[in-house]
């Protein structure tokens, strides 16, 4: 599932300017969304690039189809209408103007929006969330269960967002029932609290991979081969690396080049992932080819625990140097190898920490991440195939 966070920038926020400051405190940050009234939307543009959301203005008792559309990439109803208690909800909502408007065809992505007062409002948003793309519910006494609720209940044709103040209200809506919400409606000036909301998202949506111990079962050096640099446009940490081999089910811990050495600067920007024919492990899941990368691909950083995050290419540096070839047996009992290069400064995790690739010795045990399936152009695929 992938996360969103809206930032809320409507008039009940403020005048422009107070707008305008939180509006550009979410574009710095990485914000999806921005929810606004109508007549803001040119000027969020002129802010910067991000999707954009208006609440629809007008009667919408009386409003036609045509009058529905505008230059926003989604157009929300509810707010002064039935959706925030400002026209008293219809006791058959069939005949609720806002869910009308909602089911009016147009080419512009439509939302409800619904605060939560009550049960009636719960079954509310449920009629809501049939008709609509986006779904934003807004407690002002509640916070878990009638998201609870509305999770259990609604479909996946729709986008469930959910009002949130801070961080961690962000990071439980997320997680509640395991499954969370989609997304998350902010709303908050506090720039620090916009930016952590951010963190919290990008965490939320991003992969734990299973890390094990492989024993290194060979260790040779071969002749030279044309080697890859993957450098990024992120600074890695000292626990993190990437996964490459010349196996797609079996990768091999390598670690960042993080480390300050006698000889060379650290890079804490690269790793240097082996010979081109390996793989290189993606944020989908899947893998490329070493060769392929070039600038603006993407690919997964992984620390020592498995946990994992993005990392955009900005330069595959491709060099011919001397290798070496490192083969394991997996705990399943499968063999895999790569080549990496002939240097001190490319580094594993064995059970004592970062080691040196020419350090390395038969009998190690180095961090590998393995499954037992095979890839055909970098996707998981249920087939046998055979890897020497």
């Amino acid at each position: 599932m992938t996360r969103t966070v809206w930032l809320k920038a409507d008039s009940d926020v403020g005048d422009w300017e107070t707008r305008r400051r939180r509006i550009t405190a979410g574009l710095e940050a990485g914000v999806d969304w921005v929810l606004v009234d109508e007549a803001d939307v040119e000027k969020v543009r002129e802010l910067g690039q991000v999707n954009v959301a208006a609440f629809a203005t007008g009667d919408v008792h009386v409003m036609e189809a045509e009058e529905t559309e505008s230059d926003a990439d989604a157009t929300i109803v509810g707010k002064d209408g039935e959706g925030d208690g400002t026209v008293d909800l219809p006791g058959d909502f069939s005949g609720s103007a806002d869910l009308s408007t909602l089911r009016r065809d147009g080419t512009t992505p439509n939302g409800g929006y619904v605060r939560i007062f009550d049960e009636d409002y719960e079954a509310f948003a449920e009629a809501v969330a049939e008709e609509a793309d986006y779904t934003i519910v807004i407690g002002d006494d509640w916070q878990i269960i009638p998201l609870e609720n509305l999770i259990a209940r609604v479909g996946e044709e729709t986008e469930l967002i959910t009002g949130v103040q801070t961080a961690a209200d962000a990071r439980t809506a997320y997680e509640t029932l395991e499954l969370g919400a989609d997304g998350v409606l902010l709303d908050t000036d506090d720039v620090d609290e916009i930016r952590k909301t951010v963190e919290v998202r990008d965490e939320a949506g991003r992969e734990q991979v299973d890390l094990e111990y492989a024993e290194v079962t060979a260790i040779e050096q071969t002749g030279s081969a044309d080697r890859v640099c993957i450098d990024t446009g992120s600074l890695m940490d000292h626990d993190e690396g990437m996964l490459v081999g010349s196996m797609a089910r079996g990768l091999f811990f390598v670690h960042a080049e993080t480390a300050e050495s006698p000889y060379v600067a650290s890079r804490p920007f690269r790793v240097n992932a082996g010979a081109v024919h390996a793989y290189v492990r993606t944020p989908d899941g899947g893998t490329k080819y070493l060769s392929e990368l070039q600038s603006g691909d993407e690919v997964q950083i992984v620390d020592e625990s498995g946990h994992t995050r993005e990392a955009i290419v900005g330069r595959a540096k491709i060099e011919k140097r001397p290798m070496f070839r490192v083969q394991a047996e997996t705990e399943a009992g499968d063999r895999i190898e790569t080549l990496l290069q002939n240097a001190e400064t490319i580094k594993g995790h064995t059970r004592e920490g970062r080691t040196a690739v020419t350090d390395l010795e038969v009998g190690d045990e180095i961090l590998v991440h393995y499954e037992d399936t095979a890839t055909h152009f970098g996707e998981k695929i249920e087939e046998s195939i055979i890897e020497k």
